[in-house]
């Protein structure tokens, strides 16, 4: 994808705009949890920073995909949880301080994570050097001024200025919301051209990579005794991802539009099993509060 506004500008503000949103919620205490319950926070990002890219290895090497799509796909798979994933964990009735407690830890582990596991798919999946990868140092600087610093700001304003930062909550959330469905139509736009052909080879790696991780960390929370809504809450974690850093990443820092499409055919998908968690999660919650 060649250098553009919207590669160049409007996609990493679009994204520090999405993030300083999510820092608005978020408070200091949010990382102390992991004190509390150390055993769900270290399942979860288990699942999330180990187990979600190793599947999404595996699934983009069974589906024999394109070399830059299987790139992309595992884009997505190293990028942390999105700022999506603690709206859905309240309407699905999970555990909302355990969601926001993972996406913090996420948010900051992947920023050092990102560049190693990018480079390693591109070596592997593009070997000979015919693609471009990502500078290590100057990533790292990118993501946490795209990312880590809007957040902290946004921690900044709830601590400081708490009434401010309630005021600002809801146009912020909906400006992300709006900013994300651009994003994500502007990389279909993008490739418009081959689209049917890339719904074709990715869409089915996408959501057997969105079903596979949603059960497995359910699984595994359910393996270790969690409580159901942690359980819950785990799984919508890892199985939820940051589509618009993954389309940022690679739009912006690689200019490869052909690897924002799994991130993009992957944003569009994860709402549709999202609804289905949803309906679960109140399900369950239903019929337990029947019981008790």
């Amino acid at each position: 994808m060649q250098s553009s506004v919207l590669t160049e500008l409007f996609l990493p503000f679009s994204l520090a705009v999405i993030m300083f949103g999510m820092g608005l919620s978020l408070r200091i205490e949010d990382f102390k949890r992991i004190l509390i319950y150390p055993k769900a926070v270290g399942i979860g990002l288990l699942n999330q920073l180990v187990f979600l890219p190793i599947i999404a290895f595996g699934i983009a090497n069974l589906f024999e995909l394109p070399a830059e799509l299987a790139v992309g796909l595992m884009i997505l798979a190293v990028c942390p949880g999105g700022a999506t994933s603690n709206l859905i964990t309240h309407l699905a009735k999970g555990d909302a301080a355990l969601s926001i407690t993972l996406t913090a830890f996420s948010s900051v582990i992947t920023v050092f994570t990102i560049p190693f596991l990018v480079n390693y798919s591109i070596g592997y999946f593009i070997p000979g050097g015919e693609a471009k990868q990502l500078e290590v140092v100057g990533t790292v600087v990118s993501v946490l001024v795209i990312t880590i610093i809007p957040v902290a700001l946004g921690m900044l304003v709830f601590a400081k200025v708490p009434k401010l930062a309630s005021k600002l909550d809801l146009p912020f959330r909906r400006i992300s919301a709006i900013f994300f469905v651009i994003i994500v139509v502007a990389a279909v736009l993008k490739e418009k051209e081959n689209l049917v052909r890339y719904f074709v080879e990715a869409g089915p790696a996408a959501l057997t990579l969105n079903v596979a991780t949603l059960a497995l960390s359910f699984g595994t929370a359910r393996l270790f005794k969690l409580p159901f809504r942690q359980g819950l809450t785990i799984a919508i974690e890892s199985g939820i991802q940051n589509g618009t850093l993954g389309i940022t990443i690679a739009a912006t820092l690689l200019m490869n539009s052909v690897m924002t499409i799994p991130s993009a055919i992957y944003s569009l998908i994860m709402f549709g099993t999202a609804a289905l968690v949803i309906f679960f999660g109140n399900y369950v919650a239903s019929s337990q509060k029947a019981k008790s």
